[in-house]
Formats: structure tokens, sequence, C-alpha cells
């Protein structure tokens, strides 16, 4: 079963998200600025290294993503952090991890026309784009236990 053109455009619209996320986190760059420059110069560019299209992505619903996980990020983190093991921070987390978690958990917050289990799996899937399983199930982890508290 192939995944729906919506369905490929939002996971799409997830993997551009945590790359802006990780993009503002290092460079500081001003939110419209950031989002301007993924619709104009990343979002449905081609790979030429593979000649393959990337998925359009779903621009309101990364739009979404990117803009509320940083609306909301102080409320996140402590969401996160109360989520981890005990003597772990977000700072131990790798950048990439972090972004990843931020905007999941923002998702399962903000979104509630996206069912659980689905936000979930996805946000696994773009952890493994970057990431072992371990670090996949991690994610699975975390943003389970932010599920149950916040839906």
């Amino acid at each position: 079963m192939t995944a729906s053109p919506r369905s490929q455009a939002r996971s799409a619209a997830r993997l551009a998200a945590v790359q802006a996320l990780y993009q503002h986190q290092l460079e500081n760059t001003p939110t419209a600025r950031l989002l301007d420059e993924f619709h104009q110069h990343r979002l449905g560019m081609t790979d030429d290294e593979e000649d393959a299209e990337f998925a359009d992505a779903e621009v309101d619903f990364f739009d979404d993503l990117v803009k509320g996980a940083l609306a909301r990020r102080e409320e996140i983190d402590e969401l996160l952090t109360s989520k981890l093991a005990e003597g772990w921070t977000l700072r131990r987390l790798d950048k990439t991890m972090l972004q990843i978690l931020r905007a999941g958990a923002y998702e399962l917050l903000a979104r509630p026309d996206v069912p659980v289990a689905a936000a979930i799996s996805e946000w696994v899937d773009v952890a493994k784009a970057f990431f072992d399983d371990r670090e996949a199930k991690f994610v699975n982890g975390v943003l389970d236990a932010v599920a149950k508290s916040v839906r």
C-alpha cells in the first residue's frame, strides 16, 4: 500500500520542519526569513545526485510545525524534560534529535486533527532518516509519554 499524496506531503513537511528548526537553532534565523528561505529554496526541490524529486511538502503544515514549535518552545521544552529519564537534560540530546522531539511534541499538543498513533509513527520515521533504530525507539518512547499527558 502506497502513501497518499497528502500523507507524503505531510511527511516531507515534517522532515523539512526538523531541518528548519535545526537551522534556526544554529543560526537564530528570524522565523519569517527562515520560512521564506524554505519556501523558495528547499520545499519540493530535486536531489541532483539521485535525480529524484522529493515529495512536495504541505507548506501550511510545514509553516505550522515550525512557527508553533518556535512560539511554544519553552512550554514544549518543559514537557519534554519531564518525559526524559532522570539525570537527562535537553542539552544532552543531539541537536537534530531535539528538533524532532520539539516538532513532534508540538504536533501532539496543537494538532488534534492528526491521530496520535499516526503522528508518533511519522516522527519515528523522521528519526530513522537521521538515526538508527535505537534513537527511533527513543523518539517513540518520549512522544508516547508526551501524547499520554496532552491528549
